[in-house]
């Protein structure tokens, strides 16, 4: 019987030695991140967008039901910083943004190109370019995606979190869709939209 009676105490003794740990992805910080990254690409009029001022910083930490219980959730130490300005990230930029000013937009602009669910671009219909323009808007878009892939790595990579380059590349996908001007193409549920 004093077997039995010493269970419960074991159970919970046994359930506040457990931790929760929570890497947290701060879907905030990279929403703006890919924003002002995404703006300064595509920016028709030269012009640099100005950063927002930062929010604080810290997480709203939300409740935990297990908490009543003793089990405590432990967080990734330190925040990440989405607003990096790694000398491998400003590179990419600026290739890219050269790329939509001397190529891409072009693209965009006449309906060719389009921007697709996973942050791409692709050729959507040639026959909206000249004959003699094709191949290097086939090259340039070639190129683009090669960057894009390295960006949403060298996001992930630079926050010592490799595994969020999926998630990133979908912040910057929504963000390229979000930013796209009125007459531009992107995949959406179903098919092609135009904005």
């Amino acid at each position: 019987m004093k077997r039995w009676m010493g269970m419960p105490i074991a159970a919970v003794l046994a359930l506040t030695a457990c931790v929760t740990i929570n890497v947290y992805f701060p879907a905030a910080e990279a929403k703006e991140a890919a924003k002002e990254f995404v703006e300064k690409v595509i920016n028709e009029d030269g012009k640099t967008p100005q950063p927002k001022p930062d929010g604080g910083g810290m997480a709203k930490l939300g409740f935990d039901p297990l908490m009543l219980l003793g089990i405590g959730t432990a967080h990734a130490q330190g925040q990440p910083d989405f607003n990096i300005k790694t000398p491998a990230i400003l590179a990419i930029q600026a290739r890219m943004e050269s790329r939509f000013d001397s190529r891409l937009r072009e693209g965009f602009d006449s309906g060719a190109l389009g921007f697709t669910r996973d942050g791409l671009v692709v050729m959507r219909d040639a026959g909206k370019l000249e004959l003699k323009d094709r191949i290097a808007v086939n090259q340039a878009v070639a190129d683009d995606n090669r960057d894009r892939k390295a960006v949403y790595r060298e996001v992930a990579v630079a926050n010592d979190h490799p595994e969020w380059e999926g998630r990133i590349r979908e912040v910057f996908a929504q963000q390229w869709i979000e930013q796209a001007r009125d007459g531009w193409w992107y995949e959406g549920g179903g098919g092609w939209k135009q904005k």
